[in-house]
């Protein structure tokens, strides 16, 4: 499969991923748990935007975007707007992986300042999965063509069963998942600290933290599985779709809190996801007969989640003034503990 990414480019961009994890990693313990303020997240997430296209900016310009060589300038250009198409992708569908994240957090009453280190480990296992399942996808699409339609199929099942979903409130109490860990775990009946396991009467049990650190790498698998053929329907080169991907990801913790207290607001977003991810599994579907040209595709996804996030301030949402989610009063381990 041809990319663009030379030694040297997946070198660099190797380096800049293990600095960021590390400043990341340092901040975070340098500041202990506490609250994320909403100017604290806001600022993270211009930096981790900015840093995005800083980096699409160096791609470009490594690429010959500002030489004479005009094939080298339509490269450039052609890689620089799959990137920004990949990333704005995955950074939309992130925010339904955001309103999960809160849906989690909500339901098990996490403290807020214990909800920054799970959101880094959320995200270590959100970038790890990605890697693993773009080479497997990379490889299977050099290997086998019709993939793209299996792809396809999916992200256009996927689309159609979101817009059915959106507005409905999710029933966490019925996740396999949780119902599994319930019968197997014996879970505590609160947190210590930010600790995964704690001790009561003597015995050795998991806390609630655990079992939120639990369900949210479980999230990943699940939107791995969503936006990976969704950026392969964007670009098949495998140092755009992991670096678009990655850069996403990045910024995913800054913009949980800067979402978790206006998510209402745009209750009307997962329509947009749903219409993009309908309109990218057509296209792969019928990228044979007609292949979409990524401008329109970048379009398309800017002018769709644009209607859908302004629509949601004029709209009020259904049943204004309850709780987006109806257990958020509930204990959040006033039935687990038990041992089977």
């Amino acid at each position: 499969m041809t990319t663009i990414g030379t030694p040297l480019m997946w070198s660099l961009f190797g380096l800049f991923v293990l600095l960021a994890l590390v400043l990341d990693f340092f901040v975070l313990n340098r500041q202990g748990s506490h609250k994320v303020s909403m100017r604290e997240a806001g600022i993270w997430s211009l930096v981790w935007v900015a840093l995005s296209f800083v980096f699409m900016g160096w791609m470009w310009w490594h690429l010959g975007g500002t030489g004479s060589d005009a094939v080298a300038r339509e490269l450039a250009n052609t890689k620089a707007v799959e990137f920004i198409t990949g990333y704005l992708i995955e950074k939309a569908l992130a925010v339904d992986n955001v309103f999960v994240f809160l849906m989690l957090f909500t339901y098990f009453a996490v403290p807020a300042e214990f909800q920054k280190r799970v959101l880094m480990i959320g995200v270590l296992g959100a970038l790890v999965l990605r890697a693993v399942m773009i080479l497997i996808g990379a490889w299977l699409i050099a290997k086998f063509h019709w993939i793209l339609y299996f792809f396809g199929a999916f992200l256009l099942f996927t689309g159609i069963k979101m817009w059915w979903a959106a507005g409905k409130e999710p029933d966490l109490e019925a996740n396999p998942a949780l119902q599994w860990l319930r019968r197997k775990v014996r879970i505590a009946p609160d947190y210590d600290g930010e600790k995964f396991f704690t001790f009561i009467n003597g015995v050795r049990v998991v806390t609630p933290l655990a079992v939120v650190v639990v369900l949210i790498g479980i999230v990943d698998v699940v939107f791995a599985v969503d936006s990976i053929p969704a950026i392969f329907a964007i670009t098949t080169d495998p140092f755009i779709v992991l670096t678009s991907n990655v850069f996403a990801i990045l910024g995913l913790r800054a913009m949980y809190f800067l979402l978790a207290g206006v998510h209402e607001r745009f209750h009307l977003l997962s329509y947009g996801l749903a219409l993009v991810l309908a309109f990218i599994g057509i296209k792969m579907l019928i990228i044979d007969i007609y292949k979409i040209p990524v401008v329109w595709s970048l379009s398309f996804t800017v002018l769709t989640l644009t209607a859908t996030m302004l629509l949601s301030l004029r709209i009020p949402p259904k049943g204004k003034g309850g709780s987006a989610y109806p257990f958020a009063a509930k204990s959040p381990t006033s039935d687990i503990g038990s041992e089977t």
